[in-house]
């Protein structure tokens, strides 16, 4: 088997990704399979390569997750690899990114069991309108706008999330409403396409442009800084790059999503010969 395509057994949302990417791989030459990560009884061993793509699971389960990176790499190429996605799980990793000179959405981490609560977070933070959500999360897990007048409901929230693991506190960019959230697809060294994204909250489905849109070149520049910033981790197959525009309107990282991001091949097929060719001369060697 040429190319394995990492899933989960029962996918929490549909992956419009897989079939694209499963009919560009076959038509490159290349035999291809999904599977789930979290099947017992998959092998990962008889394939050339793995690609990490719908393991959109792990936040539940993220040790069993880790062990699953550790045996799969040892047995395989794994992409992305498996130091990158070790870095990626926790988004801890914004604060590497800002210390590095990007420029990224304001973060708070929050470890688990601290006692700290909210109102102490926006008071030193000057923030008041605040966006709660897991360290090591996917999609919109337990993710939660809070608001001035949400206090009491945001606190319950936060003192619920620390209970059993890390938190992130981040003030609410106003601009994913008007402007939107850009999503900059990168592959192989160049960045492909974008799309539009709305806010997403817990409970609720993933709203994006129906067609790819227009990439201004500040995007881009981001897009490829966020990929610089991480080449030493190791070699990079794809990337997503999240950002909207700041309070002074230049774009800021909002994620940098490196291990099993849609990237939302329906609005810009002419990416998947990209994939595939990339995939190719990964195999070859």
């Amino acid at each position: 088997m040429d190319v394995v395509l990492a899933s989960c057994v029962d996918l929490p949302e549909p992956d419009l990704d897989q079939a694209p990417i499963e009919a560009a791989l076959r038509a490159a030459g290349l035999s291809v399979e999904t599977r789930g990560w979290d099947d017992p009884s998959a092998r990962w061993d008889d394939a050339a390569c793995v690609v990490l793509r719908a393991t959109w699971n792990y936040p539940w389960m993220p040790e069993r997750f880790d062990r699953w990176i550790a045996a799969t790499s040892s047995v395989t190429q794994l992409l992305n690899p498996a130091a990158v996605v070790r870095w990626n799980v926790h988004k801890r990793y914004l604060l590497d990114l800002e210390a590095a000179g990007l420029p990224v959405t304001p973060t708070a981490v929050l470890e688990a069991g601290s006692q700290v609560t909210l109102a102490q977070v926006l008071a030193e933070r000057g923030w008041d309108d605040v966006v709660v959500k897991p360290a090591v999360s996917a999609g919109s897990f337990r993710t939660l706008r809070v608001r001035p007048q949400d206090g009491d409901v945001g606190q319950e929230h936060l003192a619920d999330l620390l209970a059993d693991r890390d938190v992130l506190v981040q003030p609410y960019l106003s601009a994913v409403e008007g402007h939107g959230e850009r999503a900059l697809i990168w592959i192989d060294g160049e960045v492909t396409h974008a799309v539009r994204k709305s806010p997403r909250w817990q409970g609720e489905d993933e709203s994006v442009s129906p067609e790819a849109v227009s990439i201004s070149a500040a995007e881009e520049a981001l897009a490829h800084q966020a990929v610089a910033a991480v080449a030493d981790r190791g070699d990079l197959l794809y990337a997503r790059i999240d950002m909207t525009p700041g309070p002074e309107g230049s774009p800021v990282l909002m994620e940098l999503e490196l291990i099993e991001p849609s990237l939302f091949f329906p609005q810009a097929p002419q990416a998947l010969s990209r994939m595939a060719e990339a995939l190719a001369r990964r195999i070859a060697g």
